[in-house]
């Protein structure tokens, strides 16, 4: 007698967390990592230990959305003395190592005045020995850089930090990811398993095969006491099948945020991907996994933001993914970790990475590295690329989060690659300030007229139109813009009519449709069928 076939529920999610913080690509590396856990982690940890009650009044406040804030129901003071308590000991090697940083880089700004460095390589700390190299830009300002793949085969790289927290979410409520550990909780199950680990792909196949309870529970190693809460992630009733796209036109299909699924007859190419659930309670129509190919010939990631890099709906697709194309960085500072180094220490094996216009050919598409100028407060970071698309005569742009701060770079594009068709754009363009992302990296303070003038922002209606006077698109989408609910948890985004980001897309959509282009500002979900190119 064959045994049931059971199904994941559409709506569990399978959250990626290390030492119990949610897992974004700074927390992987482990030089960022170790800067994270000093200068974001602990420091929040403390402040809730301090004074709950303020954290619990900051969350409820709009204007404090983002802020480094714990978001429980509840005070969880004793919980957050323990994971403090057992970060101290288990990530004893990481804070040693945020140290020594601090400590280096000091070091340098006191010692090296623009004569050679070699002598200054004993006053390294010594667990940075053999770890990094003294540099000196060519003004003569002393830094270093890392030797990160060393750092992933170190002990400051410890694969046990990584746990899976498995959960049934019912709406697109979720507290914001950057300044909240997942506590235990009764609704959500723990696997302490690694993000390679093989069973996640063996679970996340579940969606559309169906599979063994007793053995899927056996792989990630389930246990007694975990098995009922396990089972009730699991339903007999099949989802519905993936119908393969297999028209003559470009299908476009917007999924939220940057998140855009390119496919034809012969190619699937994905963007970003950032895929929220399936069957549950949301205020916004919205595709989800279930609306994605059975295989993903290419993943094209923009840049490393935790808005862009989302291991949660990465590792589910890891099984799916022939390739993912990441931005080239071997620049070794410590704002700039590599991709390819996380996505391969994450389980991805088939990771190609790309510079600035480069091409990558496969079947009748062409897929090209763009420079992406801004958006990164002003850092030296290599670790970014805009994508231009070419799938036999459709031509395709993604700009993500670029802000166009100099339009004759994209002028000496134009040359290279002509006009396109399509333009995809983010328009997010006040942005946060630097230390809302970078400030653990930083080992002096930043005065804060600085740190407010070097924003994490895109493109405004000016440097918008910057683009469509200079690719002369058919169409031009607005997306990347932070607003679907289910993206709160880690953009924090909440606009009003009156908001400056909505005032300046409006006014470029406004003015490319007064053109005859097409243009929206995406929501939700939408599709778009490309045919231009077959009607002329």
């Amino acid at each position: 007698m064959n045994e049931k076939k059971w199904y994941l529920k559409p709506n569990v999610i399978i959250e990626p967390l290390i030492e119990r913080w949610y897992a974004w690509s700074h927390i992987i590396s482990p030089a960022t990592a170790a800067m994270n856990v000093v200068g974001r982690h602990l420091k929040i940890m403390s402040s809730y230990i301090q004074s709950s009650q303020i954290h619990a009044a900051a969350v409820q406040n709009p204007k404090m959305l983002g802020g480094p804030f714990m978001d429980y129901k509840g005070s969880r003071v004793d919980d957050i003395k323990k994971l403090k308590a057992e970060t101290l000991v288990r990530q004893a090697k990481s804070v040693e190592l945020a140290e020594a940083i601090v400590q280096l880089d000091k070091m340098l700004q006191k010692q090296a005045k623009g004569f050679a460095l070699e002598g200054l390589y004993d006053q390294v700390p010594d667990v940075l020995k053999g770890y990094v190299e003294l540099v000196y830009d060519l003004n003569n300002n002393p830094s270093f850089r890392v030797f990160e793949s060393l750092l992933y085969d170190s002990e400051f790289y410890d694969k046990s930090f990584q746990s899976v927290a498995l959960w049934i979410t019912n709406n697109d409520e979720r507290p914001f990811c950057l300044s909240t550990a997942r506590l235990d909780e009764p609704h959500v199950l723990h696997l302490n398993i690694p993000f390679d680990h093989e069973g996640l792909d063996d679970l996340a196949r579940m969606k559309r095969e169906g599979g063994s309870l007793d053995e899927i529970a056996a792989t990630l190693g389930v246990t007694a006491e975990q098995r009922e809460l396990f089972n009730t992630f699991f339903t007999e009733q099949e989802h519905p099948a993936y119908k393969k796209y297999d028209g003559d036109f470009v299908r476009m299909r917007y999924f939220g945020h940057a998140c855009i699924l390119i496919e034809t007859k012969d190619v699937s190419i994905l963007v970003d991907p950032l895929i929220s659930y399936y069957g549950y309670e949301s205020s916004v129509t919205h595709y989800s996994d279930v609306d994605l190919p059975d295989t993903i010939d290419y993943v094209l990631i923009t840049h490393n933001h935790q808005d862009h890099v989302l291991f949660e709906t990465l590792l589910p697709l890891r099984h799916k993914i022939k390739n993912i194309i990441v931005p080239r960085t071997t620049s070794g500072a410590l704002q700039d970790p590599s991709l390819k180094l996380a996505f391969n220490a994450a389980g991805f094996q088939n990771v190609v990475e790309i510079d600035d216009m480069e091409k990558i050919r496969f079947k009748n598409c062409v897929i090209t590295g763009i420079p992406f100028t801004g958006e990164h407060s002003d850092l030296n970071i290599k670790a970014k690329s805009c994508f231009h698309v070419a799938i036999e005569e459709f031509t395709f742009l993604f700009m993500a989060d670029s802000r166009i701060v100099e339009p004759r770079l994209y002028d000496h594009v134009h040359r290279t690659i002509g006009d396109v068709d399509v333009v995809f754009l983010g328009m997010e363009c006040d942005g946060a300030p630097l230390t809302w992302l970078y400030g653990p990296l930083l080992t002096d303070e930043l005065a804060r007229d600085k740190d407010q003038s070097r924003r994490l922002s895109g493109s405004d209606y000016k440097r918008g139109m910057h683009l469509v006077d200079i690719f002369h698109p058919r169409e031009i989408y607005v997306y990347a813009m932070g607003q679907e609910p289910w993206l709160e948890f880690i953009s924090t985004v909440r606009y009003t009519e009156e908001s400056n980001p909505i005032l300046q897309s409006n006014k470029l959509v406004e003015e490319c449709i007064s053109r005859g282009l097409i243009a929206e500002r995406l929501y939700g979900e939408k599709e778009l069928l490309y045919a231009y190119a077959l009607q002329e």
